[in-house]
C-alpha cells in the first residue's frame, strides 16, 4: 500500500508539472493503452518474468491516469474504483463472501479455504468452476447497471478468434453448449465441407462466409477442449516467423536472395529449421 502510495504522489506530480502529462485525455491516452496491454501480452506469453513485472506497470500506470483525469472533472477517482471492483467482485461470489459482506469496510470470507481450487465445499454441496462461471453470468444479468444481454457484455472491439471464443464461453454459462465434446467434430467437418464446396465454385462472398464458420467451428473445439486458440495461433506464428528467418538468414549468408531461391530450396531449409528451432 506504501508503494502504491508513492506511485499515486508521482502521478499527482506529473499531472501537475509535466507538459506532456498535463495534456493527455481519454482520447489521447487511448491508443497508448491498447499498445500497453499488447506489451503485457506479448510478455506474458513469453514468460518473460521481467517483462511482466514492467509491463503490468505500464498498465496501471494508465489505468490510474484515467482515474486521475476522471477526479479531476469531479466523476470518480482510484478510490471509487476499487471500491466498486470490490463490490463487484463479493456480489459475484456468493459461495466465498455472505451477501452481509457487500458493503462491508474490511469484508471477511466464509471460514473455509479450499485445498482444491476447482471446487469449493460450502458445507452443503460442492461448487465446481463451472458453477462458479454460471453464477457469475446470472448475477451480472440481475445487476442493475449489469449487462442487458448475455453476450452484450462481449467488447465489440476484441480481436475476431478471442471475441469468437468469450461468445462461445458466454453461451456455455448458461447451458448453450454441447453435450459431449466430441460432438463438435461433426461440426468442424461439416463446415470444412461447405467451405470446400464454395471455394470449387470460386464464390468468394460465400466462401468467406463458409471460412468464418469453420473457423468459429475450430475455435469451438478448442475451448471444449480447454485450449486457448489465440495462444495456441501465437505459439504458430512465432514458429513459423523464427523458421522463416532461418530460410532468410541462410539466403543472406550465401548471397542469393530468397526471390531467387526455387521452393525446393526454401522447403529444404525450412526442414532444417524445424530440427533447429
Amino acid at each position: 500500500m506504501k508503494a502504491f502510495g508513492r506511485f499515486l504522489d508521482v502521478l499527482d506530480a506529473l499531472r501537475a508539472n509535466c507538459p506532456w502529462d498535463k495534456k493527455q485525455t481519454n482520447e489521447s491516452l487511448r491508443p497508448n493503452t491498447i499498445e500497453e496491454t499488447y506489451e503485457l501480452c506479448d510478455a506474458l506469453i513469453k514468460n518473460d518474468i521481467h517483462d511482466i513485472c514492467k509491463e503490468l506497470g505500464d498498465v496501471l500506470l494508465h489505468i490510474c491516469f484515467y482515474a486521475k483525469i476522471a477526479e479531476e472533472q469531479g466523476q470518480f477517482d482510484m478510490a471509487d474504483v476499487c471500491d466498486s471492483l470490490t463490490k463487484k467482485m463479493i456480489t459475484r461470489h456468493p459461495h466465498v463472501y455472505h451477501p452481509s459482506q457487500i458493503d462491508a469496510e474490511e469484508p471477511k470470507p466464509l471460514p473455509y479455504v479450499p485445498d482444491d481450487l476447482s471446487s469449493v465445499d460450502d458445507g452443503e454441496k460442492v461448487i465446481t468452476v463451472t458453477q462458479v462461471l454460471q453464477n457469475w453470468e446470472q448475477i451480472k444479468l440481475k445487476e442493475k447497471d449489469g449487462n442487458e444481454r448475455v453476450l452484450s457484455g462481449v467488447p465489440a472491439a476484441l480481436p475476431s478468434v478471442i471475441k469468437a471464443y468469450r461468445i462461445q464461453d458466454k453461451a456455455r454459462n448458461v447451458g448453450f453448449d454441447w453435450e459431449k465434446r466430441e460432438d463438435v467434430w461433426q461440426k468442424v467437418r461439416e463446415e470444412i465441407d461447405e467451405l470446400e464446396a464454395e471455394l470449387n465454385k470460386d464464390d468468394k462472398e460465400r466462401s468467406t462466409e463458409e471460412l468464418g464458420d469453420f473457423l468459429f467451428a475450430v475455435i469451438n473445439a478448442a475451448r471444449l477442449y480447454k485450449l486457448n486458440p489465440d495462444n495456441a495461433l501465437e505459439m504458430t506464428n512465432r514458429k513459423f516467423i523464427e523458421r522463416f528467418n532461418y530460410i532468410e538468414e541462410h539466403s543472406i549468408k550465401i548471397g542469393k536472395p530468397l526471390t531467387e531461391m526455387t521452393l525446393d530450396e526454401m522447403e529444404k531449409l525450412w526442414q532444417e529449421a524445424k530440427t533447429t528451432k
